[in-house]
């Protein structure tokens, strides 16, 4: 892997490469950027070195890493796309960083190879980022991130720096190395408070959108879109903050529940510290409107499982079909009770089952679903009879969505940030959205049929 070909031409099309990239020539390709991008440039194997990808269209190709503290920067409006037998991955591991880092006007897309209105989930991996910071797991051996990459994460350093991931969408990923094992459209193991993730959407995934393993990582304006299973997944000691982040769900979903959030402390419910705590503030969680037939597995809005901890503020969950806040296990439910855990100022407004005590363990805590109501009701959180009573311009519209609130919606009062990190934007308003559409100009609900 550390052959240079065509040098002669690499050199021409101004690409900044010092590393073992392998770059190959082929036919003319369509540079969205404008203009015609004359050679078709080739990532795989391995980047030990820090690398500039310039502007215009790339193919992943097969699992590529990028290691000893490499950074790769990637310009505003480069399109990558993922090889369609290869399918390609990228991982960046500890101590490196990726700098992707575009703009309203000029986004940097990752995306399936195969042509308009023929691609789908599963076409590729996703972007794998791996750091320094803590997770609950031993450090020594450190654990080794799900996917088959077979690379550890995970460390003692809290302000970790993995790089800059703004204006980014990641379209059609997520394969499974094996059951259970599966690479996310946007997976972080370790990943610390140094890395900046603003304006980042995952759109069509086979897997999660997003999956934190452990670490302090901070996000905001996150979407999810079409995810087959979870939109927003905490494991393994994560107690990083994220506010404003929408997600919408589409058929089908995975064999398993898929959920606008699903969060453990790990697998086994131990006690292991620290305790997976995410910090949250104006989410919106929209379920599928179709609550039947082969949605059947679209499950909760959340689902707090196995001894987790967590803050859920001033959000609005809307429409999913099995349950809205839904407790499981019974240090789980205690940590709730007990005040570790917070449920604030929120709107549910669901298919069914409002509030949820799904098994026997949380309800030694709460024995009823409507003592978990009360609880959350004295929390100055509101339930509404039906979705559309949240009144959002058009929520489930799946190719053109419109999230603000309508005049009148009773998401635009009652958010309150008393006693909440100073990293949050207070807002007046529940949800992602207030009156400013900020996934404007840079998103994408319609990639299917993107020319890319």
């Amino acid at each position: 892997m550390k052959l240079v070909k065509q040098f002669a031409l690499i050199a021409i099309s101004a690409v900044t490469i010092t590393s073992c990239i392998k770059v190959e020539v082929g036919d003319t390709i369509n540079n969205p950027g404008g203009g015609t991008d004359t050679t078709a440039r080739v990532l795989n194997g391995t980047i030990d070195q820090s690398t500039t990808l310039t502007r215009g269209t790339w193919t992943l190709k097969g699992y590529v890493y990028v290691n000893n503290g490499a950074v790769l920067t990637i310009e505003p409006g480069t399109i990558i796309k993922s090889d369609v037998s290869d399918k390609g991955a990228l991982i960046i591991e500890r101590g490196s960083r990726l700098v992707a880092d575009g703009r309203p006007d000029a986004p940097i897309v990752f995306t399936s190879g195969r042509p308009a209105g023929e691609r789908a989930p599963g076409d590729w991996g996703g972007i794998i980022l791996l750091g320094n910071a803590p997770t609950n797991r031993p450090t020594s051996p450190a654990p080794i991130i799900e996917g088959g990459v077979n690379r550890p994460y995970g460390g003692n350093k809290a302000d970790d720096n993995s790089g800059t991931l703004r204006y980014v969408r990641i379209e059609f990923s997520g394969i499974a190395a094996e059951p259970g094992s599966e690479i996310n459209g946007l997976t972080l193991g370790g990943v610390g408070s140094g890395t900046i993730i603003e304006n980042v959407q995952v759109s069509f995934g086979a897997d999660d959108a997003y999956e934190f393993f452990g670490g302090t990582v901070n996000c905001k304006n996150l979407i999810a879109l079409g995810t087959m299973d979870d939109d927003f997944d905490f494991d393994f000691g994560y107690q990083g903050k994220i506010q404003f982040a929408v997600s919408l769900r589409d058929k089908p979903a995975d064999t398993d529940q898929a959920n606008g959030i699903e969060c453990d402390n790990d697998g086994s419910g131990s006690t292991a510290e620290p305790f997976t705590r995410p910090y949250l503030s104006n989410l919106t969680l929209i379920g599928p409107y179709d609550t039947t037939g082969s949605n059947s597995n679209h499950g909760f809005s959340n689902r707090w499982r196995r001894a987790t901890r967590f803050v859920l503020n001033n959000s609005l969950l809307i429409g999913h079909r099995k349950a809205g806040f839904s407790m499981e296990s019974a240090a789980t439910a205690q940590a709730y009770k007990d005040g570790q855990s917070e449920f604030k100022n929120n709107i549910v407004a669901v298919y069914t089952k409002p509030y949820n005590v799904q098994d026997d363990g949380a309800k030694t805590v709460y024995a009823t679903n409507d003592l978990l109501k009360t609880k959350a009701e004295a929390d100055g959180n509101r339930t509404l009879a039906s979705r559309d009573d949240v009144q959002l311009t058009d929520p489930f519209n799946l190719t053109a969505p419109n999230f603000l609130p309508k005049a009148g919606s009773p998401a635009l009062t009652g958010a309150s940030f008393t006693g909440m990190d100073s990293y949050f934007t207070t807002t007046t308003y529940l949800g992602a959205f207030g009156t400013t559409n900020w996934a404007q100009g840079w998103a994408s609900f319609n990639p299917r049929s993107n020319a890319y």
